[in-house]
């Protein structure tokens, strides 16, 4: 099993889900987390359930004020900062025709211009902590479109570029940046829209893994990321997806 002994961790959108998973998975493995959500009530519920190895503190990605707060909160409580899982995320789908202004920038502040921020405001203190690493969650609309999603699949795009440019620019300072592509993954984002977990494995059978994923899965994976067992992988892409994107099968 990965061990993540020794290693300070800030989580984004850390308070249920996958964020929830991850958390909990890197204390189970010996690191300190520090969650961050916008979700308070469920950040501190989060936080509590693992105890002393996670503090929560409230942070909105899309404000660098609240990233450099929140990092400051981090090497204070827990005296150095080693990993980030840039995870917080939404899912505003629309047609490209019906879609607003306002309505695509949402979804590019906080999917985009969060994950910016939080390469940009960890980049100090992993520095000074000798090294780390950082893990943008992007997802498989980061390789390929989807309808409905021109804000999501552009915001998703965009973080698998980012990451490999920061791969670049903070080797220097021993910080490897990788991304993980998710595919569909059983969490809140899929009940709130009315699936049930019968309704998404029912939905992603054709899949060669046959069924939906679990948080649990995408936190094993990050894991090993944030690990010094991944110590030779920067600027790549993880596709975590059950097998969606490895092609497709004709009808005999």
């Amino acid at each position: 099993m990965t061990s993540l002994a020794g290693k300070v961790v800030l989580v984004t959108g850390g308070s249920r889900g996958q964020g929830a998973a991850e958390a909990k998975i890197f204390a189970e493995r010996g690191a300190k987390v520090m969650i961050c959500d916008v979700l308070d009530e469920d950040g501190h519920k989060t936080a509590a359930e693992i105890g002393d190895a996670a503090a929560y503190t409230h942070l909105d990605v899309t404000d660098e004020s609240a990233w450099q707060a929140a990092v400051a909160a981090t090497v204070a409580k827990f005296g150095k900062l080693n990993g980030l899982i840039n995870n917080a995320g939404i899912a505003d789908m629309n047609a490209l025709k019906e879609m607003s202004v306002e309505q695509y920038m949402k979804t590019i502040q906080v999917n985009q211009v969060g994950v910016f921020l939080g390469m940009k405001s960890v980049a100090g203190a992993m520095k000074d902590a000798g090294g780390g690493a950082i893990v943008n969650i992007s997802s498989i609309a980061g390789m390929l479109g989807a309808v409905g999603g021109i804000a999501y699949c552009a915001s998703k795009f965009a973080v698998r570029g980012m990451t490999k440019v920061a791969a670049l620019e903070l080797g220097p300072d021993n910080i490897r940046v990788n991304s993980i592509h998710p595919g569909g993954i059983m969490t809140r984002m899929l009940t709130d829209a009315g699936l049930t977990s019968d309704g998404a494995n029912d939905l992603f059978s054709s899949a060669p893994v046959g069924r939906i994923g679990q948080p649990e899965e995408m936190a094993t994976l990050a894991a090993y990321l944030i690990s010094d067992d991944s110590s030779y992988s920067t600027g790549s892409e993880f596709i975590a997806d059950g097998g969606i994107t490895a092609g497709f099968a004709l009808e005999p």
